[in-house]
């Protein structure tokens, strides 16, 4: 590089980094252009949360990226100027006012009260004088447009005790406030999405959905790095991957066992006649549930026996499961064909272990061998789970099946190709995988032994999602489509949902 290109570099470095707008105007460009933190690090060569950090002001672009995204800003910015600040209104001329005090409290605050027209000025405020009437405190008080009052009404209020103040929030108040700004903010990103496709389908339905299935893994990964933006938990996206985790090849099986149920019960017959009234029911959006489940944020680590039992740690196991007893109940591990050890998730181990323990009592607890573990959090997509299930609610109180069909498919499309996949290069999480799926099929599992318990047989339990029972299940489960209810399954081959059988013949 010459000299003279030397030097308008610098100069050109030097007057972006004297026009640098500040962290507020810096998130509104991104979200201007619709781009995701994860686009923009890419572009300038730093992480997400680096520009999430650079966006909330935590602390200011540095090279080598800065170059690039003020480069980047300035760009936006002349695409989508701020828009103009309203003028000032003009200042009204000085107006003689009457010399009312503010009523102040012992520690010489002033007192708040219920809010109403400052009698100087007549603008809204909660502060009081001391005869009761509204009135803002010293400087706070802006002259009117129109004749101030300069009397007070005929008839005098009486004093006021001094009100209790308000209570300040606490940290989990403001927490839960925050959280809830967030969270409509990014259900925000939903809404937009669907609108757009439907706009670009010309209102064609069938058109917009099919747009929105094609874009459903960006806009999840997008989705789910705007919830990170604030976490407190740095995850490794492309951890070291031992060879347990690795699918050995496109027609072999993954060696992970996430014990996917297939249960019939052996008393009944689904050929026998007979006049025994089955339900099929449906559990709603299992794997948008089975997000919430422990899962390692690190590089997973090698241990033996229960060395790496850590109840904060997740991961995958080498256990062979005891032998379940119950045949009226379905095996929590799934059907095997074969006996010995097998390579188990988190979530299917801590079911086991639950199993063994002095409330169920059901199974001895399995016995561990091997496992490779990462520190874990329960709450690692709980911010996406949350804003998902909020976008579903909403879709499903107004009908709209497009929303739902469009937010079904990015939570399954987020699970399914966090693996190995050619669709998703933003991380590679098997683990992760697995584990959610054992999860769904663990909650499944425990809808099973809720419906035993109060009396109801199981006739059958398969997928994630489908529980066959007798009896009156509304007594055991509340009926709906929301993520906590149940509902009756249709469109297979029990179509109406509801059918008949008899004893088995043996």
């Amino acid at each position: 590089m010459s000299e003279e290109a030397s030097v308008e570099a610098l100069l050109e470095e030097a007057r972006l980094t004297a026009w640098m707008p500040p962290a507020a105007e810096r998130l509104r460009l991104r979200q201007a252009a619709n781009l995701s933190r994860a686009q923009v690090a890419a572009a300038v060569g730093v992480g997400r949360t680096t520009v999430a950090n650079w966006e909330a002001g935590s602390s200011e672009p540095t090279p080598p990226g800065r170059l690039k995204y003020l480069r980047l800003l300035k760009g936006l910015a002349e695409i989508y100027p701020a828009p103009a600040p309203a003028a000032p209104a003009p200042a009204a001329p000085e107006a003689f006012t009457p010399a009312l005090e503010t009523l102040r409290g012992p520690n010489g605050l002033a007192v708040e009260g219920e809010p109403g027209p400052c009698i100087r000025c007549g603008v809204i405020t909660t502060h009081q004088s001391i005869e009761g009437y509204p009135l803002h405190v010293g400087a706070m008080c802006r002259p009117a447009t129109t004749a101030p009052v300069t009397t007070a009404p005929s008839t005098p209020a009486p004093i006021p005790v001094s009100p209790t103040p308000a209570p300040v929030p606490t940290r989990p108040q403001r927490r839960a406030r925050s959280a809830a700004r967030a969270q409509d903010e990014t259900t925000g990103l939903i809404g937009r999405a669907v609108h757009e496709e439907l706009e670009r389908a010309a209102g064609d339905v069938d058109i917009a959905l099919n747009a929105l299935v094609k874009r459903a893994i960006n806009d999840v990964m997008r989705l789910f790095d705007e919830t990170r933006a604030t976490a407190r938990y740095q995850f490794t996206a492309y951890p070291a991957l031992p060879d347990i985790l690795k699918k050995p090849s496109k027609k072999e099986p993954d060696q992970i066992w996430e014990a996917r149920p297939s249960f019939r019960h052996p008393d009944y017959s689904l050929r026998a006649p007979g006049d025994i009234k089955v339900t099929a029911l449906d559990v709603n959006a299992a794997y948008l549930s089975a997000l919430k489940c422990w899962l390692p944020i690190g590089k997973l680590e090698h241990s033996t026996g229960t060395d790496g039992l850590d109840p904060k740690r997740s991961g995958v196991h080498l256990i062979t499961p005891a032998e379940w007893v119950h045949p009226h109940l379905p095996d929590p591990i799934g059907d095997r064909d074969e006996p010995g050890a097998l390579w188990v998730t988190n979530a299917t181990l801590r079911l086991l272990q639950r199993l063994s323990g002095p409330k169920y009592g059901l199974v001895e607890g399995p016995a561990i061998h091997e496992s490779w573990t990462s520190g874990a959090t329960e709450n690692f997509l709980d911010a996406l789970r949350k804003t998902l299930t909020a976008a579903r609610e909403t879709a499903l109180a107004e009908d709209d099946t497009l929303t739902l069909e469009y937010i079904k498919a990015m939570y399954s499309k987020f699970i399914s190709t966090m693996g190995e996949s050619i669709h998703n290069r933003e991380m590679v999480r098997p683990d992760w995988m697995h584990i959610i799926h054992s999860q769904a099929y663990a909650n499944l599992w425990g809808k099973a032994y809720k419906a035993h318990q109060a009396g109801l047989d199981i006739i059958s339990m398969m997928g994630t999602d489908e529980l066959h029972v007798t009896g009156d299940w509304r007594q055991v489960f509340t009926e709906g489509r929301g993520v906590s209810e149940m509902k009756i399954k249709h469109g297979d081959a029990k179509a109406s949902g509801e059918y008949t059988i008899g004893k088995a013949t043996r």
